[in-house]
C-alpha cells in the first residue's frame, strides 16, 4: 500500500481542526451555510458541459444526502463517524468522512483523492548501450590491404613510364655546385643560410616539434568538426606552410654557391 504524501496529511489535519471549530459554533449559521456550499459546486458542475448529465445528477444527490445527514445528526448512532463540510482556501469544498483522508472538491464539484506520484520510466534498466565501434578484421585490414595494392601498382607503373637513370659514381675530388640535401632536408639547409647552425639545426626545429607535442594538451576539444578545432588546425597549417616555403625556396630559388636566384632567369638547380 502506497503511503499518503505528507502534505496531504497536513492538509487533512488542518481541515479536521477547522471542521471541529465550526461544529462548536451555533447550529443556525451552520445550517444556513451548508445548503449554500452544496449548491455552489452543483452550479459549477452544471456549467461544465464536458461532464455527463447522469454523473452530475448522481454527484448532486450524494451531496444533498450528506448535507441532510450533517444537519439531522452530526454523529452516527453507533458513535462512529462524523461528516463535516468546510470551505477550502481555493474556493472548493473539502469533505472529511469517518476521520479518513479528505476528499477535495475539484471543478464541477467532483471529488478526487491523490494517492502518490510515480516517476515515469522503464521498470527494467537496460545496461547494453549501442557503440559506434567495429572490429579490426575485416573492416580495417581489408582497407589497408587494398591501399597497399594501389600504392604498389602506382609505383610499378610510374617506374615503367618515367625514365630515371642512375647518375655516375660520385667523385670526391669534385663536389657539385650547388650541393643540395634531399628535398625533405632542404628546409634545414635553407635555415642554415639565415641563422647560426645551433639555432637553425636545433632551436627552431626543436621549438616546432615541442609545440606539436603540446597541441593535444592545449586543445582538449573532443569534437571532430573543423570549425570547432580552430587552434589545432591553425597550428598545423602554420607549421606545414613554414616548412613548405623553406623547401620550395631551397629547391628552386638557390643556385651555385647556394645563392638566391630566380628560376626563370638563372635556371633550376634541382634534381629529383
Amino acid at each position: 500500500m502506497t503511503e499518503v504524501p505528507e502534505h496531504l496529511l497536513k492538509r487533512a489535519q488542518a481541515a479536521k481542526d477547522k471542521a471541529a471549530a465550526k461544529a462548536a459554533e451555533s447550529a443556525a449559521p451552520a445550517e444556513a451555510a451548508a445548503p449554500a456550499e452544496a449548491a455552489a459546486p452543483a452550479e459549477a458542475a452544471a456549467s461544465d458541459s464536458r461532464i455527463p448529465a447522469h454523473l452530475l445528477a448522481r454527484s448532486q444527490a450524494a451531496k444533498s444526502k450528506q448535507a441532510v445527514t450533517a444537519e439531522a445528526d452530526p454523529s452516527s448512532a453507533a458513535g462512529g463517524t462524523a461528516t463535516a463540510v468546510v470551505t477550502a482556501p481555493a474556493g472548493g469544498a473539502v469533505v472529511v468522512a469517518g476521520g479518513g483522508p479528505p476528499l477535495a472538491a475539484g471543478p464541477g464539484g467532483h471529488t478526487q483523492r491523490l494517492l502518490t506520484v510515480v516517476k515515469s520510466g522503464s521498470i527494467q534498466d537496460v545496461k547494453a548501450k549501442p557503440q559506434d565501434k567495429v572490429h579490426v578484421w575485416p573492416h580495417l585490414l581489408v582497407v589497408e590491404f587494398v591501399a597497399a595494392l594501389v600504392c604498389t601498382a602506382f609505383l610499378f607503373i610510374f617506374s615503367w613510364v618515367v625514365n630515371a637513370p642512375l647518375l655516375e659514381l660520385a667523385n670526391f675530388n669534385q663536389t657539385p655546385n650547388p650541393s643540395k640535401a634531399p628535398w625533405y632536408f632542404l628546409g634545414l639547409q635553407e635555415l642554415l643560410t639565415m641563422f647560426h647552425p645551433m639555432v637553425a639545426g636545433v632551436t627552431i626545429p626543436g621549438m616546432g616539434i615541442f609545440l606539436l607535442i603540446l597541441a593535444p594538451y592545449m586543445d582538449k576539444n573532443p569534437s571532430k568538426r573543423p570549425e570547432d578545432r580552430k587552434f589545432a588546425i591553425a597550428l598545423m597549417t602554420v607549421h606545414l606552410m613554414f616548412w613548405g616555403v623553406l623547401v620550395t625556396i631551397g629547391s628552386f630559388f638557390r643556385g651555385p654557391g647556394f645563392l638566391f636566384t630566380l628560376p626563370w632567369t638563372g635556371g633550376v638547380f634541382f634534381e629529383l
